[in-house]
């Protein structure tokens, strides 16, 4: 399904240069703590992405964050997909079935993005910290189930800036998302997190 990564992370990767040389970072603990500093202000975010999924599928669209607990991923035409958290439940819509699935925000990895209070301990570990391709990169696992998947997110450092991410799930599947144009602290529109069923809007319009 072409929202392969928002169901398993759910959103956010990058692909690392071939052979690029990884330096390990002087104060793992320091570096850290910017990180969670900077993803704890990041309140709301509006980007464009491109989504490389496992088969080499890419495909383009507009990220939109609300925290605490609420992002959509909106692709650009023709494809009308679209993923949406509301708060509480994220809504995976599937043009080509007409047909939505939803799970808790709570059992996916995008609890991690979403949740009002951004820690990199606890319930997550981190694996590493490290620098390559240009990017200061985390590695992410679940404390309590480490062979669940893995999250790591890429970050430009002057200023530190979310740029990439990309998740391996449990059977090493890939997918990969990268930021452009990331503008924060924006207001977005009533109902852009709500999710509305297109078949129904579409009788309603007939």
């Amino acid at each position: 399904m072409r929202f392969l990564i928002l169901l398993s992370m759910v959103v956010l990767t990058f692909t690392l240069p071939a052979l690029a040389k990884m330096e390990p970072v002087e104060d793992t603990a320091a570096q850290a703590a910017k990180i969670e500093a900077y993803l704890d202000t990041l309140k709301t975010a509006q980007a464009r992405f491109v989504q490389t999924t496992h088969d080499g599928t890419q495909l383009v669209g507009t990220f939109y964050l609300e925290r605490p607990g609420k992002l959509r991923f909106e692709y650009d035409p023709p494809i009308e997909d679209f993923v949406v958290a509301d708060g509480f439940f994220i809504y995976f819509y599937d043009a080509e079935l007409g047909e939505q699935t939803n799970a808790p925000i709570g059992q996916t990895l995008a609890d991690f993005l979403l949740r009002g209070d951004i820690k990199l301990s606890g319930d997550v570990k981190v694996q590493s910290i490290k620098r390559a391709g240009g990017y200061l990169q985390v590695t992410l696992t679940q404390s309590a189930d480490p062979a669940a998947g893995t999250l790591m997110m890429a970050f430009t450092e002057e200023p530190l800036q979310l740029k990439k991410w990309r998740v391996i799930d449990a059977q090493g599947l890939i997918t990969e998302v990268e930021l452009f144009y990331l503008k924060t602290g924006i207001t977005h529109p009533a109902g852009l997190f709500n999710y509305v069923d297109p078949n129904k809007e579409r009788t309603l319009n007939e």
